[in-house]
């Protein structure tokens, strides 16, 4: 059985990663070599983002919201107003949007045949200040 978290660490970080290297190239004309270096990853990792070989299992870039936060993270990573612990819960937020909206249900299915996703509420749980599930 995969938790929800092993499952977007496999396609929901890969997406949001592909979503501000896309970003990063397109709006503000930066160097693979240079989003690498923002982001903690390969040059060869962002080549692969920005030719959607990889990061496309879940579809995220037609979600207004999630589009609007990768926009906002690219656009302080640019500016340099972001530390790793900042970019680390920039990623946790976008991601858990992307759950909430439920865009990651039919892969925990997947991982997990026996999930009734209709039922299933863990990550549609709304935000209660990142409160984790298990504290509750």
């Amino acid at each position: 059985m995969s938790m929800p978290c092993e499952v977007a660490v496999k396609s929901v970080v890969p997406a949001i990663r592909a979503g501000l290297a896309k970003e990063l190239v397109q709006t503000h004309k930066l160097k693979q070599i240079d989003i690498a270096s923002l982001l903690g990853i390969t040059q060869t990792a962002v080549s692969k983002y920005t030719r959607d070989v990889r990061g496309r299992v879940v579809q995220i870039e037609n979600v207004e919201e999630v589009q609007q936060m990768i926009t906002r993270t690219a656009m302080m990573l640019v500016n340099g107003g972001v530390s790793r612990r900042q970019l680390v819960i920039r990623f946790c937020e976008i991601c858990r949007l992307v759950r909430q909206k439920g865009l990651m249900c039919e892969l925990c299915k997947r991982s997990n045949p026996s999930i009734d996703i209709y039922q299933c509420l863990i990550c549609k749980k709304p935000d209660d200040s990142s409160k984790c599930i298990f504290d509750s």
